[in-house]
């Protein structure tokens, strides 16, 4: 049995204080979708949002996240 690999279907990407966000949607059963951010930066990647109900909520914890991160920087 293969596995179906899961590509990431970016709809939104922006800048945020020097990062690009961008926006992922994922298909649940019932057609009921959950929302990622992956911000990219100097530094690499990572992966701030695992699971948001919307992608306002999606966007506002990716600036949240990028807000704690570069606090200290």
């Amino acid at each position: 049995m293969m596995i179906e690999p899961n590509y990431p279907q970016i709809i939104l990407s922006f800048a945020y204080r020097g990062c690009k966000v961008e926006i992922d949607r994922d298909e649940l059963n019932e057609g009921h979708c959950i929302y990622a951010a992956w911000v990219n930066h100097d530094r690499g990647c990572a992966i701030a949002v695992i699971n948001a109900v919307t992608i306002i909520d999606a966007v506002r914890q990716a600036k949240q996240w990028i807000d704690r991160i570069y606090q200290f920087v």
